[in-house]
């Protein structure tokens, strides 16, 4: 039985010196390593053995029983939340590790929800055990108040062979066909075994076991249990298929990284790599298992493991492989932009290739060249990224790079309908596009759909037009920042027989696009914080003032004891730095957690356009002017005035 188990947890919980006994004991290393000692198994990078915690995801295979466990180590600090949110949709089950001093953390909360949105059965483990102030009791109640009243705390005596008959009740009452059976029948011991596994998979119990990772307290208990609570049911006979999570590049390969879904693959066979609804047929040179840095090469995989493969050069994180026609929306999204500064005798093309490699090893860096400012510019979480980068790129091409000083990534959309026009037709070349635009569900990105008749124009043409609306960011007309939040509609367009050829209806589409953006009402978004504010009653009245300060908006606050909850949500330009103030001021004992929200209009709309100072009718790449084409001689019509002129000439 293949199962993929993730490691999570915030920093310093000790989640990398479990993943070193699990491994240890059984037999898939030899010794165990130590954070501190910058040997463990997983953290093989010279960045994260110096810096003492995990950047980059790390891979491990290990048998215990009759199951082979695929291992992932992911990142536990925010600025890495993107790498760990990408292994999140592979996991079979995930195990929340959390300290048994510290107990539940903001970070802890965080991975927490996401872990609930995905839908991925959760297994607590409260390391730390050993450490003077450990308190295992009063960790769980925090667990059940903070996280969920469904944890089911196991401890050293639990046997599911003997379950006793609160255990029998706990899991009855979750659950009302199966309150029904225990009311009605009772207790019978191997039955209510096999409900807790399935509850367990179905997200409505959340075991929770405990011990010392470092002093090897409670990790053979921990793997019998594992092995009993956890299960799957993949299928290696249907067709192929599978999701990428991750990519990195070797010295002589580009390096795909998939969880098998469904089927078999096996080497040289030709599969279907998928980006934007297409796929291309690509074969398969090489499948590696990886154990830490080293490898296996196999002949062949089935479902339910982790595999890499060389051959794929159109592999994209995020998307399927094989019949997996689907594309991944992930959550942890860079709030911010920085600038990449190097030497200026360096070719400017180099230093942008060796960005979209990183690019594609992490999309959520989206690599950018702006052209009015003759800079590269980079999304980041936060500064400790721009560190780990700044010393990545070092090692691995030998650049020495500085960042410029982060700023927030602001969007745009529109708020009422309008129609654009767009028309190519310079000497030999022919395309029109006509699209309605209107303003979509906040957060929803860029959609589409197509009204037009294949009469007027072929169903070819008219996904050609689809595909040129998503293969760029769109600029907005206030501040160039990228469009979101906008349904476009395609109404109407012609092509020519002789004259249209490839290119033309990428120059009309975006061209519509900026025309139907200059005749609405357009508007600035920023991004938004969620937050959670944890604090003694006595400090109320002041986060409550610094919350409309900044504005944000907060609902009605909860009190328990002597404490207070207060939940709301935020702009992220204002309280960014909010968390380093709040410390301070509550000396370490109140605890906040933000979680991205989304965009959101700007708070301060007119004081940012001014700041940025962005003229629109100087953006030539993102023009509204159409071309035309009378008796040999090209000439531009402004935005405004197509629709009038393509009048003139029907």
């Amino acid at each position: 039985m293949n199962k993929t188990i993730g490691l999570f947890a915030h920093v310093d919980a000790g989640k990398t010196t479990f993943a070193e006994q699990i491994l240890y004991h059984t037999k898939s290393i030899r010794s165990r390593g130590r954070v501190d000692h910058k040997n463990s198994f997983l953290d093989s990078n010279k960045i994260e053995k110096e810096r003492g915690i995990t950047v980059f995801s790390g891979e491990a295979v290990f048998k215990y029983k009759s199951s082979t466990y695929y291992l992932i180590d992911t990142p536990g600090h925010a600025d890495f939340s993107p790498e760990m949110e990408r292994t999140i949709e592979i996991m079979d089950y995930a195990i929340l590790i959390m300290s048994a001093v510290e107990g539940v953390q903001a970070q802890s909360e965080i991975i927490w929800d996401l872990l609930r949105k995905h839908k991925v059965p959760t297994i607590l483990f409260i390391n730390k055990m050993d450490r003077e102030g450990a308190n295992v009791e009063a960790v769980v109640n925090k667990i059940k108040s903070d996280l969920s009243e469904d944890v089911f705390y196991l401890d050293e005596n639990f046997n599911f062979e003997k379950l006793e008959d609160n255990d029998v009740e706990f899991i009855a009452e979750r659950d009302e066909s199966l309150l029904e059976i225990y009311l009605e029948s009772g207790y019978k011991n191997t039955i209510w075994r096999n409900y807790l596994k399935k509850m367990i998979a179905s997200n409505k119990i959340f075991p929770c076991m405990s011990g010392s990772a470092l002093n090897n307290i409670g990790i053979e208990d921990f793997l019998e249990k594992l092995d009993e609570i956890t299960f799957t049911n993949y299928n290696d006979n249907e067709n192929f298929s599978g999701i990428v999570y991750k990519i990195k590049y070797d010295d002589k390969n580009k390096l795909t990284y998939i969880k098998i879904l469904k089927g078999i693959l096996k080497v040289k066979q030709e599969i279907k790599v998928w980006k934007f609804s297409e796929y291309q047929y690509e074969k398969v040179n090489e499948i590696r298992v990886y154990n830490g840095n080293k490898f296996e090469s196999r002949d062949e995989a089935y479902a339910g493991e982790i595999v890499v493969l060389t051959g794929l050069s159109n592999s994209t994180i995020g998307y399927g492989v094989g019949d997996l026609n689907k594309k991944v929306a992930y959550d942890m999204v860079p709030t911010m932009k920085s600038k990449v500064i190097f030497d200026e005798k360096i070719n400017v093309k180099d230093v942008l290739a060796y960005f979209k490699i990183l690019e594609s090893e992490d999309p959520s860096l989206q690599v950018m060249w702006d052209e009015s400012l003759s800079q590269i510019e980079i999304h980041i979480m936060g500064k400790i990224q721009l560190e780990v980068l700044k010393e990545l790129i070092m090692e691995r091409f030998g650049l020495h790079t500085e960042f410029g000083t982060p700023e927030i990534l602001y969007k745009e959309t529109i708020l009422n309908e309008s129609i654009g026009y767009g028309h190519f037709e310079p000497l030999r070349h022919y395309a029109e596009v006509n699209i309605k635009l209107e303003p979509g569900k906040r957060n929803s990105g860029i959609t589409f759909k197509s009204l037009c008749r294949v009469d007027n124009l072929s169903i070819n043409y008219q996904n050609l037009i689809k595909k040129h609306i998503y293969e760029r960011e769109h600029h907005g007309i206030l501040t160039g920042s990228p469009l979101t939040d906008i349904k476009i509609t395609l109404l109407n367009g012609r092509s020519h027989i002789k004259h249209t050829s490839g290119g033309d209806f990428r120059e009309a589409t975006y061209r519509a696009i900026r025309h139907g953006l200059e005749s609405a009402r357009n508007v600035l978004l920023e991004p938004y914080y969620c937050f959670k504010i944890k604090v003694d009653i006595d400090y109320m009245g002041r986060v409550i003032s610094d919350i409309q300060k900044l504005s944000g908006s907060f609902e009605t606050p909860e009190t328990y004891h002597n404490k207070v909850i207060i939940k709301g949500r935020g702009p992220a330009a204002t309280f960014m730095d909010y968390g380093m103030e709040f410390a301070s001021f509550t000396k370490g004992r109140g605890k906040i957690n933000f979680t991205f929200d989304g965009y959101d209009i700007c708070h301060n709309e007119e004081e940012v356009i001014k700041k940025i100072g962005y003229n629109k009718d100087a953006d030539i790449e993102y023009t509204a002017a159409s071309i035309f084409c009378s008796k040999g001689q090209a000439f531009l019509v402004r935005g405004d005035k197509v629709k009038e002129y393509m009048h003139c000439l029907k």
